[in-house]
């Protein structure tokens, strides 16, 4: 089923790409998961101006034909489109390139320095490590990160 999964989300992206770009918005993530009895298909836009509710029914009207058309999930599913929020989730170097300069949260597989969460400064990344700003400078390996996020207090 995960291979399955990745060849859905990695379809969904494809198709909903244009669309996005035609509207003015960026894809942010495409995720396709099991909740509970159902399958849900979120599809997560941005923009520089923020992401409202009309945002998100735009979207979810105009993917939905192209959806339709393409068939690319044969079971029944939900159509989620939402934006990716003031805490957004960091997967990718996209997401990193975009959040560079922004205070995050890396929460991590195991301790480092006797934290298992860092809050820092998003300095700079490559394929193998992020380097945070803390007091100090903090290089984290990749595959260390559990998940990162933007970090916001309330």
């Amino acid at each position: 089923m995960k291979q399955q999964t990745k060849g859905i989300v990695a379809e969904v992206l494809a198709l909903a790409t244009p669309v996005a770009e035609e509207l003015g918005y960026t894809i942010w993530d495409v995720e396709y998961e099991k909740i509970g009895a159902e399958y849900h298909l979120t599809i997560t836009i941005d923009s520089e101006a923020g992401i409202g509710i009309e945002d998100c029914e735009k979207m979810s009207r105009a993917i939905d034909p192209v959806l339709d058309e393409h068939d690319p999930i044969k079971e029944e599913y939900h159509l989620d489109v939402s934006s990716p929020g003031i805490e957004r989730v960091i997967k990718n170097d996209f997401h990193l390139s975009k959040c560079i300069g922004e205070r995050v949260i890396a929460r991590l597989f195991a301790p480092i320095e006797g934290q298992k969460a860092i809050v820092g400064t998003l300095k700079s990344y490559d394929g193998e490590q992020i380097v945070l700003e803390t007091d100090k400078e903090i290089a984290i390996a990749r595959k260390a990160i559990a998940k990162m996020n933007i970090y916001f207090e309330f």
